[in-house]
């Protein structure tokens, strides 16, 4: 009966990670790393909370506990890195971050000795990267993306630097967020322990603002200064890493310094190139083949197999290309550079409105909206649907149809 009763908690926790945009396909695998992560009882509670942030009065009323116990409780999940908590106006307050980017990265972002970490890694392996499941419906299953790639700044041309917009610089993000952490890449933590692992630095996935104070707090990265961290910056581009982040213009929670052999979203990128499991930069390498000495180091550089020597004659594939410029730092010919590309692209202006696009796109709006404890209340409503209004045409008609709700549609109609 125990055990019976312990899947049923971790069923209803896998349930209630899948109402967000953001979810986990449940299979056994996803239940042992949930056994890791949360105990029992933790899972029960955490089932229950709601996914916008919560005060500790707002939680113990759902939870049915007195606001001492549940202030301990909630203390102990964020200690872990399972919830975030930051102050908004003097207030406390939690939130349960998504699998990914969120608790999945925390619990590898340090070595830890409450946890078995060689065993999660091996289960998040076999989760992430053999059964495939979430990985193709956290990069391939909406057009808009959860991260994007930024481009290697120390390439641009006078001209690009002049053009490049601030929320496409990842200096730009550095120097501008209020806190910024630095922790263990996750996607090499894991790798190391599965004996796979390359010669990148480990020390380098930069956490920002709200989420970087909480993991500062409790022990999961270090506090670094503006300088510190554009010294990290710089060090990744010597060291060919891509830098992925939040794909939003508006305070991203993190940017990652990615390998092609270990992190998650470039691996994606080399097995779905052409289905975009990131937003690529607004440039495209190319060529000047009289320039080009075809000793084929952009092809050995690149971090997703973008580049290759087709009759004696070195290609770019245009479809899969991130743009992220590390070919360029790789020619010493000069033969390689950048030019703005001539489609527009989209970024989604904050968290928010990123996560409106993809609840739209994955047949999820109607939970943001209407599920009790996410977006009960009319201020949450009212953010949802004016992000809704910042979408595009289509988009609002693609929400409309999915909300079936005539007072949604006559909001857009009034409003949009």
């Amino acid at each position: 009966m125990s055990h019976k009763t312990a899947k049923s908690a971790y069923k209803n926790l896998e349930e209630r990670l899948n109402q967000f945009p953001q979810g986990a396909p449940p299979s056994e695998t996803l239940y042992k790393i949930l056994s890791i992560l949360f105990s029992e009882k933790e899972a029960k509670v955490v089932a229950q909370l709601p996914i916008k942030p919560f005060t500790v009065e707002k939680a113990s009323k759902i939870l049915n506990r007195d606001k001492v116990k549940t202030k301990k409780i909630l203390e102990e999940l964020a200690g872990r890195a399972i919830l975030l908590d930051s102050e908004y106006n003097g207030v406390k307050k939690y939130i349960l971050p998504p699998p990914m980017a969120g608790f999945f990265e925390f619990s590898m972002m340090r070595v830890r000795h409450d946890i078995d970490q060689e065993l999660l890694a091996e289960l998040y392996y076999q989760y992430l990267n053999v059964e495939e499941d979430f990985i193709k419906d956290l990069f391939l299953r909406s057009e808009t993306k959860l991260g994007r790639v930024y481009v290697q700044e120390e390439v641009l041309s006078k001209d690009n630097l002049v053009h490049i917009l601030e929320y496409e610089k990842a200096s730009h993000i550095i120097e501008n967020a209020d806190h910024i952490g630095v922790s263990t890449c996750y996607c090499r933590h894991k790798m190391h322990h599965m004996d796979k692992a390359c010669d990148a630095p480990m020390d380098i996935c930069m956490t920002f603002n709200t989420t970087a104070d909480s993991l500062i707090r409790h022990g999961h990265a270090r506090r670094v200064e503006t300088s510190e961290c554009i010294e990290l910056l710089h060090k990744a581009y010597e060291h060919n890493l891509v830098q992925c982040g939040e794909n939003v213009r508006k305070d991203p929670a993190f940017i990652c310094n990615c390998c092609g052999c270990c992190c998650e979203a470039l691996v994606a990128a080399r097995k779905f190139g052409n289905l975009h499991p990131v937003q690529t930069t607004h440039y495209l390498p190319t060529i000047n083949h009289e320039k080009c000495s075809k000793c084929e180091k952009c092809i050995e550089a690149c971090p997703i197999d973008a580049i290759s020597k087709s009759d004696d004659k070195i290609t770019i594939d245009r479809e899969v290309c991130l743009g992220c410029g590390v070919c360029v730092r790789t020619c010493q010919f000069e033969s390689l550079s950048l030019k703005r590309r001539q489609e527009e692209i989209i970024t989604p202006l904050n968290s928010v409105h990123r996560t409106v696009m993809m609840a739209i796109e994955k047949g999820k709006l109607q939970n943001l909206i209407f599920e009790n404890q996410a977006f009960a209340s009319h201020r949450a409503m009212a953010a949802v649907v004016s992000a809704i209004l910042k979408l595009p045409p289509i988009k609002q008609i693609m929400a409309s149809k999915q909300m079936k709700s005539r007072y949604l549609e006559k909001i857009i109609s009034k409003l949009g």
